[in-house]
């Protein structure tokens, strides 16, 4: 059975920690891209992206420790996006099965709605670990947090501009999102199967977060596009044994002339600042 968190730490081991972030839009997908692989943006989502995941893959899967799509790029596209991200997840299993996959869903509702999200990511798809939001609290996300064998990332401190409209709200002198990240390592990660989704734009509060949580696994999206500096991100976010960072890419390695390049060169950069 596949166990996600050995095999998160088995890609720590070998000094991996570049998460590739499959968001493959197609409108985005240039046309140089294009010709080089073999993509052609006629042919239909269910085809054009699968095809374009694949390379990637190949590309790339020694170099990392998670691939993470983003199931908005894929339900965009209505039946034949959920068929493309059914079949990235074959390609990723078949071309690379020791190497983990994230759905990037946000998801959470009430428990029983929670089953049927539960059954979708980790029966359907067969992913290894998905993201959730925690506003409905420990009860309703149960059923993810039942399932030891599978990772469950809660949004902490996001990477997005707006982030701290909430999760900067002091309450008895911490903020939010401070109290998210205690209440997740201490009373929710009782199958030692949750990690914590801090963006790279907000290093300080990384610092923050691993100071409360331990060695609990740090989702870090924002560096590249976004504007997170990698080197106060990787100072930030080890944990005591300098591993414990999942750190996503997407845009900057997919869209590269050499996507295998640009993984190599974030893999190296990390492990010079660790």
């Amino acid at each position: 059975m596949r166990n996600f968190r050995e095999m998160l730490e088995k890609k720590w081991s070998h000094s991996r920690f570049v998460c590739v972030g499959l968001d493959s839009e197609m409108s985005r997908i240039p046309k140089h891209i294009q010709d080089k692989h073999g993509v052609s943006m006629n042919r239909s989502p269910d085809l054009t992206i699968p095809s374009f995941n694949r390379q990637i893959v190949e590309a790339t899967h020694d170099l990392v420790c998670a691939y993470k799509p983003n199931s908005a790029f894929y339900e965009a596209h209505g039946t034949n996006g959920w068929i493309a991200l059914e079949q990235t997840v074959r390609y990723i299993h078949d071309i690379a099965p020791d190497v983990p996959v994230i759905l990037d869903a946000k998801h959470a509702d009430i428990g029983n709605t929670n089953n049927s999200y539960v059954e979708m990511a980790f029966g359907y798809l067969r992913v290894d670990a998905i993201t959730v939001h925690p506003y409905l609290g420990a009860e309703a996300l149960q059923p993810f947090l039942a399932r030891a064998d599978k990772g469950v990332f809660v949004l902490c401190r996001t990477s997005n501009p707006g982030a701290g409209e909430f999760q900067d709200i002091q309450i008895q002198n911490q903020f939010l999102y401070q109290i998210v990240a205690e209440h997740v390592s201490q009373k929710w990660n009782g199958n030692s199967n949750c990690g914590l989704v801090v963006g790279a734009t907000y290093p300080n509060e990384i610092r923050d977060v691993r100071r409360l949580v331990g060695g609990m696994p740090l989702l870090i999206p924002g560096v590249g596009a976004q504007g997170g500096d990698l080197e106060r991100t990787v100072r930030a976010g080890k944990d005591s044994c300098r591993t414990g960072m999942i750190i996503k890419s997407s845009r900057g390695i997919i869209f590269a002339d050499d996507p295998r390049g640009e993984t190599e060169k974030l893999c190296n950069a990390i492990n010079d600042y660790r």
